[in-house]
C-alpha cells in the first residue's frame, strides 16, 4: 500500500468539493478519526450531495440547450426582417399565440423589433441593436453550456472517486471482520 492515505486533494470547482482517492483505507480511517461505519456514512452523504448538484446542473443544461435554438430562431427572424426591409414587399408570418393556436401577420417595412427580456419585460430595439444583443446572448449561452459540461464532467469524476472509495472502505471492513473471525475461531 502507499504511504499516504489519499492522492493530492482536488480542492473544488465552482463550489463542488473535490473527492480524494483513498490508497490506504487504514491510514485514511486513522487520519480522519472515523470508524468504518462513520466513514461510510460520511461518504454516502457526500455521494448524495454530488447527486443533488448533478440534478441541478442537468436542469441548467436542459434549459440552456432549449434556450440556444430559441435565440438562433430570433436571430433568423431579425435577419429576415432586415433582408425584406426596403423591398416594399411585406413579410407574411405565422406565429404562435398560445400553445396550438397560431395567427398570421403581415409585417410591413420595419426598423425595430420587440424582444422579450423575461420577467414580463419587452423592449423595442432597432434591428441592428437586436441582432447585436441576440448575438451576445447566444455567445453567452454557448459559453455557459461549455462551462456546465465541464462542471458535469468534473462532478461525474468526483462521483466515481467517491463510489470507488465507498467500495474500498466497505471491502476493507469486510476483510478485517473475516480476519477477526478467523482469529477468534483459532483461539477457541
Amino acid at each position: 500500500m502507499a504511504s499516504s492515505s489519499s492522492s493530492p486533494a482536488v480542492t473544488e470547482r465552482r463550489g463542488i468539493p473535490g473527492a480524494s482517492f483513498v490508497h490506504d483505507v487504514q491510514t485514511y480511517l486513522t487520519e480522519s478519526g472515523l470508524d468504518c461505519n462513520s466513514a461510510l456514512a460520511f461518504l454516502q452523504e457526500r455521494l448524495q450531495q454530488y447527486k443533488l448538484v448533478e440534478m441541478k446542473l442537468l436542469a441548467q443544461q436542459r434549459d440552456l440547450q432549449a434556450k440556444i435554438p430559441d435565440i438562433e430562431k430570433c436571430l433568423d427572424v431579425v435577419a429576415t426582417l432586415e433582408a425584406k426591409k426596403g423591398t416594399g414587399e411585406p413579410l407574411i408570418a405565422d406565429f404562435e399565440v398560445s400553445e396550438g393556436i397560431y395567427s398570421r401577420a403581415r409585417i410591413e417595412d420595419t426598423d425595430s423589433v420587440c424582444l422579450w427580456l423575461g420577467a414580463n419585460v419587452m423592449l423595442e430595439y432597432s434591428c441592428e441593436e437586436a441582432t447585436a444583443l441576440l448575438q451576445k446572448n447566444l455567445e453567452n449561452a454557448k459559453a455557459s453550456l461549455e462551462v456546465l459540461v465541464t462542471d458535469l464532467q468534473f462532478l461525474r469524476d468526483q462521483v466515481t472517486i467517491t463510489q470507488v472509495t465507498i467500495a474500498r472502505v466497505y471491502n476493507w471492513d469486510v476483510h478485517q471482520r473475516r480476519i477477526r473471525q478467523a482469529a477468534a475461531a483459532q483461539d477457541s
